[in-house]
Formats: structure tokens, C-alpha cells, sequence
């Protein structure tokens, strides 16, 4: 059964304030790393952020994700508070290395939130090709299979792209040319689709970063976002 035709496009925080104050010191980008927040925990309410004693973001969304900011490159300590409070929910140790690219998110119930901490490889993709990786952020889907196929191709009688994906794995980064795809997402071992991402047309040198989330007091109550990781 599809679910729906199109996954959530990213929500964009937008504060000029926080490049400044994360690219301090970092005019040389040889010596720069790149950091992206994502807020992935659906029962907390909006976050502040706050990067090694500075707050940075302030009242981040659920599903929200900032683009890449330039940091120093070096040991830093995020906290994560909700919004308005003074109690860290989440400290986060990051060593980040120059020239690379990180995303950490707050992820899982309140009860059980954490930090997860991710390295990317915006790499660019061989010609005309485009990289993929897929994320499960949602605490309540269990472990799933992922399909990644043609629009509208029937996966009754496929084999899974990836099979028995637990909560809070991150996948390698799949390779395959520039094109239509279609995702869709299913209790391990059933066809049931729970997410489904529509027809996505990825152009050549595209990275993109696939994000299962739960979907808080909706139908369906599974959802996902798609991160811009490049072009």
C-alpha cells in the first residue's frame, strides 16, 4: 500500500548568526570541518544547541537539520537542550578533522534520547553516477527491509536492497547511476510498505542522505526526509 508520493524535503535552519560564530578563526578552508545537527527525536519538544559553550541554534524543530557550518577542526563538546532550559538532554564529544563532514543527531525517545554521531563522505560520485545512504531514525518501525528500485516496480517477489536494518543503522553509501528510484520501506520479512518515498529523480554528482522517522500524532505514522548531503 503506498503511503504517500513524495518524502519530506529537509527543514533548512537558516541562522547566519551560527555560521559566524562556527566559522571563527576558519577563513582558510583547508583547515575546516563541516558539522550538520539534525533534531531526530520525536517526542521532544524544540532544542536549543549549544557547541562548546555557545548556544548556536535555538528552538530547532523535530526533523529539522541545519546545512553543513564550517568549525574548527579539533575536539568539541555539543549539548543539546530543550528550548529555554538550562539541563542538557544529550553532551555529545566530537573530534572533527579538516576537510571532512559530520552529522550528529538527537535521536530515540526522550526517555532514551542520545547522540548519535555520524561521518559522511561527500566524496562526488563517479560520472554520472549518484551516492545513497539510507538511515533509520524511527523507534517505533522496528527492524526493516529497504527496497530501492525503478517507480513503481513490484517488490512482492524482490529480494531487499537492504535486509533486517535495525534502529539506528546508517548504511554505506550505495553507488548506481543518475536516474528515477523508488524506496520503500517494510517490516523485516513482510511487503507491507510503511514508507514510501515516491519517484525521486536524482541527477549525476547528487549525494543524498534517506532519514525513516517516526511521525508523531499523524497517519501514516511513519515518515522520512531527505538531507542535501551535495549538489
Amino acid at each position: 500500500m503506498r503511503l504517500f508520493s513524495k518524502w519530506m524535503i529537509r527543514g533548512v535552519i537558516g541562522f547566519a548568526v551560527l555560521g559566524a560564530l562556527l566559522a571563527s578563526g576558519c577563513n582558510d578552508s583547508t583547515s575546516t570541518a563541516y558539522l550538520r545537527v539534525l533534531h531526530a527525536s520525536p517526542d521532544a519538544p524544540n532544542v536549543d544547541i549549544n557547541l562548546d559553550g555557545k548556544d548556536v541554534l535555538t528552538d530547532v524543530a523535530y526533523k529539522a537539520a541545519s546545512s553543513y557550518l564550517p568549525v574548527k577542526p579539533g575536539s568539541h563538546v555539543i549539548k543539546v537542550f530543550p528550548t529555554g532550559t538550562t539541563n542538557a538532554v544529550i553532551t555529545a564529544n566530537v573530534t572533527l578533522v579538516k576537510n571532512t563532514y559530520t552529522t550528529v543527531a538527537a535521536v530515540n525517545f526522550v526517555a532514551n534520547i542520545e547522540g548519535k554521531v555520524i561521518t559522511d563522505d561527500n566524496t562526488p560520485p563517479t560520472s554520472g553516477n549518484v551516492k545513497v545512504r539510507l538511515i533509520h531514525f524511527s523507534p517505533s518501525a522496528g527492524t526493516v527491509d529497504i527496497y530501492v528500485t525503478a517507480p513503481g516496480a513490484d517488490i512482492s517477489t524482490m529480494t531487499p536492497t537492504l535486509s533486517a536494518v535495525p534502529f539506528l543503522a546508517v548504511s554505506d553509501y550505495i553507488s548506481t547511476a543518475a536516474g528515477t528510484y523508488e524506496v520503500r520501506i517494510t517490516p523485516t520479512g513482510t511487503k507491507e510498505v510503511v514508507i514510501d518515498s515516491g519517484t525521486l529523480t536524482l541527477a549525476a554528482g547528487q549525494i543524498r542522505t534517506g532519514v525513516a522517522l517516526d511521525n508523531p500524532g499523524a497517519q501514516p505514522p511513519f515518515t522520512a526526509i531527505v538531507l542535501n548531503d551535495l549538489n
